[in-house]
């Protein structure tokens, strides 16, 4: 036994598998155990487990309050390792240590203990960052009862510790290297790329990659996507270049090769904006053949997300000093802020911040911190007065993205700054000091385009958002609450300034109008005596009455017309529009002011109040002159009555959570959101690349048309250059496509055996997608126990108490587990190799034919429209199971009306056969070779 181990003596090693399959690793060897024998061991004893709740649940017993009794191995890796990857399973943490894949039960509750001692060992050795540091940590978290304290302790006081000034050691916002601020660079060149100088570029490239294999496609493409980098000729009209490179053509590296070489000569910057964490992730890697010095990296490659994806460090030492004093989750906290020392850049959704570690703040019904009040979620950053405004990592990577070549974003943050800068901007105010338009961008994932612009151009006044502004306006007003009200961030900056002051104390006074503490309790109660308190859940509550008169509930919520509404909806919105005004006025009024203040004091202001002015009136801006005007013309419509808008759908929409009511809003969405796309970030940028594996389609004369239309692009006077490059894969060899024609698809049961013996028939490496949550679970029941019967795992989206990042990092690591989900894994799986080689929809996913979708439907082209969407659909999917020269992979569709002109999107090669449910079991098992 370890040495400096000894509390592994006491604990015996749990693992739980899907099933459940169970078995323990003690002083005696590993065994087999009974679910009931597992309870046991887990409800009674010390014993190692790896994500407790995820535990509890295959056992069927409620989440454990963090005990001394339960050490879970992903604390201690997170402790050991912060910022570094583990898939949070048993396998995952055995092959983050370099060990092989333990398969089953008892060899995985085996790799457990080893790697649980392997990690004592590490740290023993050599502990992160020091061991004076992460000595003081343990011995806090020690005293707080975590089970792994003793032990880490004897492993930092294995070897000599200097005496250095004591501390928590949870004080990360004190040792985080800060930002050095710098002169603005100016605006970029225009010196054209040449299409041979991308080449030898993307040469360069592929060389310190250790890529010598020529792809003549990828070469192409970097040529070709130059012509995005010359010089625009006129105002409004960009190079705008729609580019379809199917899978394995390598289009990341063929557009960065020209991207970098524009900005080295005329930048900064080029932006990469992606749709998908993963994707993003995947570019800064491809980045490092670019600039393979990581400090460099660090400044020629910044990763760009919105502000509530950062930590913010202020409301670290808010939790910090909450947990210390008992209100929180110590343990937690204390992992986060390791994490928070040794993280590249404060990223916690997709960056280095694990994505299980949040199931981990979460253990017990009485733990009360979470990740989600460690970022800026709602705007309440009070900038430079904030202690840590020099440390923060917002900061630094917004000041990175203004010098960097390469800026890797996501069309989230590019549309929603550049809604908010296009709004400033039509005022005739000062866009945002965040960041400048980009004039070159690259749109990867560019099929989600359409649907990134829609989420970033619309307006919804719902229960939650209105509370949320009442928060930011107010601040926190119920025992225990968080956050920072406009009087905390503003007050001292608005001094003795009469007009400022008053202005502050109206809007202050105006948001009680907003839905205060246990708004949802009184328009949505348990008992349906709705008691609403104030003019906006007045509304909200007339709306729940309309939708429940006009619309049949379904398992994700209701929605229906906002107009013609209900004598009392339009009675209420009238109210509600009423006290919108009352906010918005003083609100602007405030901004007037402070944009005064900037004015007449320019030559007075201290640096730093004028980041803190800066800075409040982004948050100003948005609210008084973006969300405050969309709200009050949703809802004068509505109280007028108002004939529809051909541009526009209002609705309105009940939010379900385990089949109650808890939230209602009313919507607003463009038609054809490419309108405000085109006029906000298209029409202002010099060159634009959209591209995508599955962009074009094969069954319109114009195989470009609908990618037009969906990206923009049809709203300019010339016709964007296209580009489409086939897959060097060789699908008919790599590939088979079936259609199962004798499963019922409506009845679960039938669903259910099908996914489950072509699971089995391919010996693991599926996964299995839905359009409905419902059928999800209904099929995760029946069939998790038989899997696990013949030694296969079984993951599931809304099912298992993981983020969807977490399940896709176990279901890659372990190669034989099996994986189910919805659109979210379809989008956000990238697994190359076996752990992906059977995927299964339960059924055509066509597009839910909601308000909206009917809209655009009457626009776009009727029943063709939907075929695209759903065509482009299963193209995406089927994307992913092919993702290098040597994977091998089977698609299946469970529905026998599943239309053939839906897989005329499929790659070359690829032949579509409709085959019995037998048929494709054996085709499958054949084809895959189980086993090999």
């Amino acid at each position: 036994m370890n040495a400096v181990s000894p509390a592994l003596d006491l604990a015996p090693a749990l693992v739980v598998l899907p099933g459940p399959r169970a078995a323990v690793c003690d002083a005696a060897g590993a065994k087999p155990l009974t679910a009931d024998e597992a309870r046991r061991l887990a409800t009674s004893a010390p014993v190692v487990v790896v994500h407790a709740g995820l535990t509890a649940k295959r056992l069927d017993l409620q989440a454990p309050a963090r005990s001394p009794n339960i050490f879970d191995a992903l604390e201690l890796f997170a402790f050991v390792r912060p910022a570094r990857f583990c898939a949070p399973s048993a396998a995952g943490l055995a092959l983050a240590l370099g060990m092989a894949e333990p398969r089953g039960a008892a060899d995985q509750a085996v790799a457990l203990s080893e790697a649980c001692r392997g990690l004592l060992d590490e740290l023993a050795a050599s502990p992160w960052p020091n061991r004076e540091e992460a000595l003081a940590t343990a011995e806090t978290l020690a005293r707080a009862g975590w089970a792994w304290g003793a032990a880490v302790i004897t492993a930092l006081r294995s070897q000599a510790v200097r005496d250095v000034r004591r501390s928590s050691g949870l004080d990360a916002w004190t040792r985080i290297p800060e930002w050095e601020d710098q002169g603005p660079v100016g605006e970029p060149g225009s010196k054209p790329i040449e299409p041979e100088a991308a080449r030898e570029r993307l040469a360069e490239l592929l060389a310190r990659a250790g890529l010598d294999e020529a792809r003549p496609a990828q070469a192409e493409f970097a040529a070709e996507a130059a012509e995005v980098f010359r010089p625009r000729d006129r105002e409004g009209e960009p190079n705008l270049m729609l580019a379809e490179a199917g899978t394995g053509v390598g289009k990341t590296l063929a557009y960065l090769a020209p991207a970098s070489l524009w900005a080295e000569t005329n930048g900064p910057s080029v932006w990469i904006s992606t749709f998908t964490r993963a994707l993003q992730r995947q570019i800064e890697r491809e980045s490092h053949s670019l600039y393979p010095d990581p400090e460099v990296r660090a400044k020629k490659a910044v990763v760009r997300k919105g502000r509530e994806n950062y930590l913010c460090l202020l409301n670290l030492q808010d939790q910090v000093n909450a947990a210390m004093l008992g209100n929180g989750d110590l343990v937690g906290t204390a992992l986060a802020a390791r994490w928070a020392r040794a993280s590249r850049d404060g990223d916690m959704t997709g960056g280095d911040f694990p994505a299980w570690l949040p199931g981990l703040f979460a253990v017990g019904p009485t733990a009360q911190a979470s990740p989600a009040n460690l970022v800026d979620r709602r705007g309440e950053c009070v900038h430079a007065a904030c202690p840590h405004y020099r440390a923060c990592f917002v900061e630094k990577a917004v000041r990175g993205s203004r010098r960097a070549d390469l800026v890797i974003a996501n069309h989230a943050l590019v549309l929603s700054q550049a809604a908010f800068d296009g709004a400033r901007a039509a005022r005739g105010l000062k866009t945002d000091v965040e960041t400048t338009a980009p004039k070159r961008i690259v749109f990867d994932e560019g099929h989600h385009l359409f649907d990134a612009a829609d989420a970033a151009f619309s307006a919804a006044l719902s229960g939650a958002e209105a509370a949320e502004l009442r928060r930011w306006i107010r601040g926190p007003e119920g025992r225990g609450r968080r956050g920072r009200g406009l009087e905390t961030r503003l007050g001292d900056l608005v001094g003795d300034r009469e007009d400022a002051r008053h202005a502050l104390h109206d809007v202050i006074r105006a948001a009680s109008s907003l839905p205060g503490e246990g708004w949802s309790g009184r328009i949505t109660p348990p008992t349906g005596e709705a008691n609403p308190i104030g003019p906006i859940e007045a509304f909200l509550t007339a709306a729940l009455e309309q939708l429940r008169a006009r619309a049949s509930p379904s398992e994700i919520g209701q929605e229906c017309a906002a107009r013609p509404a209900l004598d009392l909806v339009r009675e209420t919105a009238a109210g509600a529009a009423k006290a919108l005004a009352a906010i918005e006025a003083p609100l602007i009024a405030l901004a007037r002011r402070l944009e005064d203040l900037l004015d007449e004091e320019t030559d007075e202001l201290a640096m730093g109040d004028r980041a803190r002015i800066e800075g409040a009136l982004r948050g100003l801006d948005r609210r008084a002159r973006m969300t405050l005007p969309a709200w009050r013309s949703m809802l004068q419509a509505i109280a007028e009555d108002a004939e529809d808008d051909p541009d526009f759908v209002d609705w309105f929409e009940a939010s379900y959570l385990y089949g109650r009511v808890i939230d209602a809003a009313c919507r607003r969405h463009w038609v054809d959101p490419t309108e405000p796309l085109q006029a906000a970030v298209l029409a202002p940028a010099h060159g634009v690349l959209v591209t995508s594996a599955t962009l074009a389609d094969s069954t319109l004369d114009d195989p470009f048309a609908l990618a037009e239309m969906r990206t923009g692009a049809a709203r300019f006077p010339d016709r964007p250059k296209t580009l489409r490059l086939a897959s060097p894969f060789d699908y008919a060899a790599q590939s088979r496509a079936f259609v199962v024609t004798d499963v019922g698809r409506d009845d679960p049961r039938q669903v259910a055996a099908a996914m489950r013996e072509l699971f089995l028939a391919a010996g693991g490496g599926a996964l299995g997608l839905f359009t409905a949550i419902r059928r999800l679970r209904a099929v995760y029941d029946r069939i998790a126990g038989p899997l696990a019967g013949s030694g296969l795992a079984l993951y599931a989206q809304h099912v298992d108490p993981l983020e969807v990042g977490a399940l896709v990092d176990i279901f890659r690591v372990e190669q034989d587990a099996c994986l189910l989900g919805t659109d979210a894994v379809r989008d956000g799986v990238d697994v190359p190799g076996r752990s992906l080689r059977l995927l299964v929809f339960d059924r055509v996913p066509w597009p839910r034919p909601d308000l909206l979708h009917k809209a655009r439907r009457g626009r776009f082209g009727g029943k063709a429209y939907d075929d695209a969407l759903a065509r482009a659909r299963i193209a995406q999917a089927f994307g992913r199971l092919i993702r290098r020269a040597d994977d091998k992979g089977v698609f299946v569709m469970l529905d026998p009306a599943a239309p053939t002109r839906l897989f005329s999107g499929l790659p070359e090669g690829v032949k579509l056969e409709r085959v019995s449910l037998v048929e494709a079991i054996e085709a499958t098992a054949e084809f895959l070779g189980k086993g090999g």
